[in-house]
């Protein structure tokens, strides 16, 4: 058989992960908690398991669910969402992106995507026929060149991705960049397909410059989110996707092929959760306070961080510790230190190398008080 996806092999999270359980390093690789969920979450999904809601829920999701994500919405971004037909519940994020793209890319048709970027965008697009057109955020604080967006659009040009905050930089798009995106959508047409899974993870009093914001963009747009990476429950694989119905219908089409419906006690659980808007409410304050601590743990160390706004990840130049590539040193650090991170080089489709890595700091306070002393030695 001809592979569709010849160049692709076992990603660097997992090849990492395993690194660090083998050599017994503390892994600030995946973006993953090393703490449990709520309890208070726990029982009302034990209690929707109880009551017998065990059986299939409907394609879109529960309309419990779907009316609860539209008041968050209404509550945080001022945008009314029709929650019958313009939001759906999928297995997760990274399920949700690659439905919006095999929902609308065919061959031929380019998609822009900004690198680095997380590592299903490209292969999702290769995968369904696609072109992806790659353009660089300009390094070190990974801002888009709009410019340069701009030179890059074709009449072939179908979609752009957004991912904010951004995996693996941690940099947030600003309302330049929306006042930016609005002008291409406009003219062009363009289809967006925004990731937004740490929408609540946004630092130092900024706002998260959500597609759902604007109008203008929204229109156009696949709005993707996930429960997991802001409810700490990454292996349950809960999330959902915004877009107006005329998409949102062609998008079910082919969801519903895909997995039909989504996990049923969960989705009860979630849904009497979001009824309190504090559980996402207290979201930034909460991971701000792990980012400042690992920051402080780190202030003795060669590393060097660069700015983080948002999501769970925090960047280090090391080339005050080594001339090595990224890959190298994260296998090194893993080995002799103790510590696993990711290289951000894995990041792009041409291994571009910063000597820049990626650490994870949604983890217990403890657990990076001693990745710090490890690091602090080096």
């Amino acid at each position: 058989m001809i592979s569709k996806l010849p160049n692709v092999g076992t990603t660097i999270f997992t090849v990492m992960s395993a690194l660090a359980a083998t050599h017994k390093a503390i892994n600030l690789s995946q973006g993953f908690p090393d703490y449990d969920c709520s309890d208070e979450l726990k029982s009302m999904v034990n209690q929707a398991m109880t009551e017998g809601h065990n059986q299939y829920a409907p394609m879109p999701g529960l309309p419990v669910l779907q009316t609860a994500i539209a008041d968050k919405i209404r509550l945080l971004y001022q945008q009314e969402v029709n929650p019958a037909t313009e939001i759906t519940i999928t297995p997760g994020g990274t399920y949700a992106i690659f439905t919006a793209i095999a929902t609308c890319i065919r061959p031929g048709d380019e998609v822009i995507v900004f690198e680095p970027a997380y590592d299903s965008y490209i292969p999702n697009i290769l995968v369904n026929g696609g072109t992806p057109v790659i353009i660089p955020l300009v390094y070190p604080d990974y801002h888009i060149d709009w410019d340069l967006v701009r030179s890059k659009i074709t009449p072939r040009t179908k979609m752009i991705m957004l991912n904010t905050p951004h995996n693996p930089t941690g940099s947030i798009l600003k309302e330049t960049d929306m006042q930016e995106l609005e002008k291409l959508v406009e003219k062009y047409d363009l289809l967006v397909l925004s990731d937004e899974v740490y929408e609540h993870l946004v630092y130092d009093g900024a706002s998260h410059q959500s597609m759902l914001r604007y109008p203008g963009i929204f229109k156009n747009s696949f709005v993707t989110f996930s429960f997991g990476k802001v409810f700490h429950i990454t292996g349950w694989k809960m999330g959902y996707c915004v877009a107006p119905a005329h998409l949102m219908s062609e998008y079910r089409k082919v969801h519903q092929y895909l997995c039909f419906s989504v996990n049923t006690p969960m989705q009860y659980g979630l849904a009497k959760f979001l009824e309190n808007p504090q559980h996402y409410l207290e979201l930034p304050a909460f991971f701000q306070r792990k980012r400042d601590l690992f920051l402080r743990l780190m202030e003795g160390s060669k590393f060097t961080p660069l700015p983080s706004a948002g999501s769970y990840f925090q960047l280090m130049k090391y080339d005050k510790i080594s001339a090595e590539a990224d890959k190298d040193f994260v296998i090194r650090l893993t080995k002799e230190a103790g510590v696993a991170a990711i290289p951000v080089s894995a990041f792009y489709q041409e291994g571009e190398d910063n000597r820049v890595i990626r650490f994870c700091f949604a983890k217990k306070d403890e657990t990076l008080i001693a990745a710090a002393e490890r690091l602090n030695r080096i």
